[in-house]
């Protein structure tokens, strides 16, 4: 193959997360945003030591594979899902086999257990974070999510199907009313602009919901810059912003949800990175926490604490964490990279003593405060870097080690000195079975055995895919 050519070919299968495999003539090529089965065409766009990376130019023929209708009308150009004309159950099999490819690399002898499902397939999200913008260059207000592969273009995601339907009316209601007062979004190239993000959680069990809209304090661009009247009446400054959201907020609590609002806030974000985050609130209705239960116990969790995104998936991922970990009766466990305490938590109520490390010091006053919630005082959390911290905790031997590290995994200082604690059982979860397979490597080389692995599939539609993995030190 040769860089810069077009070619043609079926998609032989796809490895995590979403290479396609083309094999033309003995020669293979990584397609990326492809399905098995599918006939493409693609261009070559880089050929490294030998392996050749092209771009999706077409889907030819659809897949065998593709046997249901697109679940919303965005399918194919939004950037969220990749797999809703392909069953459920077809998506869980590749998946499945994604996974066990990946570890077969590094392992040779373990029980492979298969993948667990979400239990529910279509409006799992408890949490999106909507994006301001639009679809073409000075085309009309857009809210929802990145076009496939784009940076800039937002295509208005008012009918997504992997969120609740109180989902999309709130974002509806939110973009009606940003168009009528004729508000213009911040300008990535310019950073000029006012309208940024719109933040929406809610709870499966409770069915509380908070609404976010994020801003910027440039309230002189509350129009289009480029517009050549601008009407005195709408440009607003920050006495009295409080005032137009105020009328938002009444329309949001008169839909008729199936949930219930119980805050709504406006935020003020003026940071270059396009990121969610709070350099001022303001509270115009209620709080600014909704509560979500997990396997009986109760979690608070504010507008921007870190929370598994598929609450009925994560009561899956964290059953299957528990079994892994087993017996736990006055032992010491580490919960490391322990995010809001979920996992600690569930552990504490059988277990001796848990000590989660966080770095994210928000996260581990959430885990505190939570703990203190669910009735449990033999809960400790730490905030810090796993790798610093670690040091501190090196006179408590722990029993157990849990781990669940973010995407990019441990770190290799980090994780030769959890392994330097010698404990007998350590159980790995991973939302990026590439980082495990990494990570797998080094603790079998120095003295660890993978007993069981089984896939949890969270995310229904897209590429990702979560993986719980126990290891026992080889005596």
């Amino acid at each position: 193959m040769k860089k810069g050519q077009i070619y043609e070919g079926t998609v032989k299968r796809v490895d995590f997360p979403n290479k396609g495999i083309v094999e033309i003539e003995s020669e293979k090529a990584v397609v990326k945003n492809s399905m098995p089965g599918q006939k493409i065409s693609f261009s070559v766009n880089k050929i490294r030591s030998g392996k050749a990376e092209g771009r999706l130019l077409q889907v030819l023929e659809k897949s065998p594979l593709e046997t249901r209708e697109k679940a919303c009308k965005s399918f194919g150009e939004c950037g969220g899902c990749s797999y809703q004309t392909m069953s459920y159950e077809n998506q869980l099999e590749m998946k499945k086999e994604q996974v066990k490819r990946l570890i077969d690399q590094v392992c040779q002898e373990y029980n492979y257990e298969g993948i667990l499902g979400s239990p529910i397939e279509w409006g799992y999200r408890n949490k999106m974070e909507f994006s301001f913008g639009d679809e073409i260059k000075n085309g009309p207000l857009a809210l929802g999510l990145h076009k496939k592969g784009s940076f800039h273009d937002i295509i208005t995601a008012d009918d997504c199907a992997i969120v609740d339907t109180d989902f999309n009316q709130i974002l509806s209601t939110v973009l009606d009313y940003g168009t009528e007062l004729g508000m213009d979004y911040l300008h990535k190239l310019t950073h000029k602009g006012y309208l940024r993000h719109l933040l929406v959680r809610k709870a499966v069990k409770t069915g509380e919901i908070l609404v976010n809209i994020i801003t910027t304090s440039q309230e002189e661009l509350f129009h289009n810059p480029d517009d050549d009247v601008q009407q005195e009446d709408t440009i607003i400054d920050e006495s009295n912003s409080r005032d137009v959201f105020a009328t938002l907020a009444e329309r949001l609590l008169e839909l008729p949800l199936a949930g219930s609002i119980v805050g709504i806030h406006h935020t003020y974000n003026d940071s270059h990175a396009d990121v969610v985050k709070s350099d001022r609130t303001v509270v115009l209705f209620g709080r600014d926490y909704i509560y979500e239960e997990l396997l009986g116990l109760r979690f608070k969790i504010s507008t921007f604490s870190f929370f598994q995104t598929n609450s009925l998936g994560a009561e899956v991922l964290y059953t299957k964490v528990r079994e892994y970990v087993g017996e736990t009766k006055d032992k010491l466990i580490f919960d490391l990279y322990s995010g809001t305490g979920t996992i600690a938590q569930l552990l504490a109520p059988v277990a001796g003593k848990v000590t989660g490390v966080e770095i994210v010091e928000e996260a581990v006053e959430a885990a505190k405060e939570n703990a203190a919630l669910n009735g449990l005082s033999n809960c400790e959390f730490i905030a810090g870097d796993v790798l610093k911290v670690i040091d501190s905790l090196a006179d408590n031997k722990p029993d157990i080690i849990v781990l669940d590290p973010p995407r990019d995994g441990i770190h290799p200082k980090a994780l030769e000195k959890i392994i330097g604690f010698g404990v007998e059982k350590i159980v790995y979860i991973s939302c990026k079975p590439t980082s495990l397979v990494r990570d797998l490597e080094v603790l079998q080389a120095k003295g660890y055995k993978v007993e069981k692995v089984c896939a949890v599939d969270m995310f229904p539609e897209t590429v990702h895919v979560e993986t719980v993995c126990l290891l026992y030190k080889v005596k």
